[in-house]
């Protein structure tokens, strides 16, 4: 028997966005909703990693040419953001986890005090689905004799208990993601010749970050489902404003001080 819902949900989408991939709207079972908060935090982690270092990178700049000055700037914003990010990361994703696992002691509770009522709110959400009483029942009969758990979880919840949300996962990802991001911009900055102006410095930076979050933009949106044009167009305006502002309060910090 073929049924509507969450399982043929999870086999025809073809663009699960970060509400699904957190279980929040509908199931992303058989390790799917592992690999989305990879991806989730590895997207967000490259991003932050280069415009908050790029930023970071170009206020120094914009107030002295010092390459030691530079570098320990940089190095102290990639260690001080990717330990940030994998702390938040962490906790945000913990956060989920318990609730989940609230969610799920919950369930269970409810089908060892009520089953027959338990029983009947599952045939009760197939015929909100579409499905006819008797054919819902039937349903959920089967279900619950092979799996009543899986079967409350999906369809209330949208959760598999066995698929649940890894924090060291996300937490791992966003401190890796980070760390790459954020050495675009520190390359960019540390590579040019000694002779290179800060002007120049600040331009090879600008243009690198901006490539790059055209990339990132892209994949974000490929992961997600969503409009390349939109993503990509609100890292590099977000990226190109960050940017700006840093340069423009370090230069006015580098003029006063010299």
């Amino acid at each position: 028997m073929s049924m509507p819902g969450p399982a043929n949900e999870r086999t025809t989408s073809d663009g699960p966005t970060d509400e699904r991939a957190a279980g929040s709207s509908e199931p992303v079972g058989n390790g799917l909703k592992a690999r989305l908060n990879w991806l989730r935090a590895g997207v967000l982690g490259a991003n932050d990693g280069i415009i908050s270092v790029a930023g970071l990178l170009i206020g120094v700049v914009a107030a002295t040419a010092d390459r030691g000055a530079i570098l320990t700037a940089g190095v102290a914003g990639l260690v001080a953001g990717a330990v940030s990010m994998a702390l938040g990361e962490y906790v945000s994703v913990s956060s989920a986890r318990d609730t989940e696992v609230a969610l799920i002691a919950q369930e269970r509770k409810e089908l060892a005090d009520d089953p027959e009522g338990e029983l009947v709110e599952l045939a009760d959400a197939y015929v909100a689905k579409g499905l006819s009483p008797d054919t819902a029942r039937a349903v959920a009969e089967e279900l619950t004799a092979h799996d009543a758990i899986r079967a409350h979880l999906e369809v209330e919840y949208g959760l598999d208990a066995d698929d649940l949300t890894n924090p060291w996962h996300a937490a791992l990802a966003s401190a890796i993601a980070f760390t790459v991001g954020a050495m675009l911009p520190m390359l960019a900055v540390l590579l040019a010749p000694s002779s290179a102006s800060q002007t120049a410095r600040i331009v090879v930076t600008i243009v690198a970050v901006l490539i790059a979050l055209v990339v990132t933009g892209s994949l974000s949106a490929q992961f997600g489902g969503a409009g390349r044009t939109r993503a990509v167009l609100r890292l590099v305006i977000g990226g190109a404003l960050a940017m700006g502002v840093t340069w423009a309060i370090g230069a006015a910090l580098g003029t006063q001080l010299a």
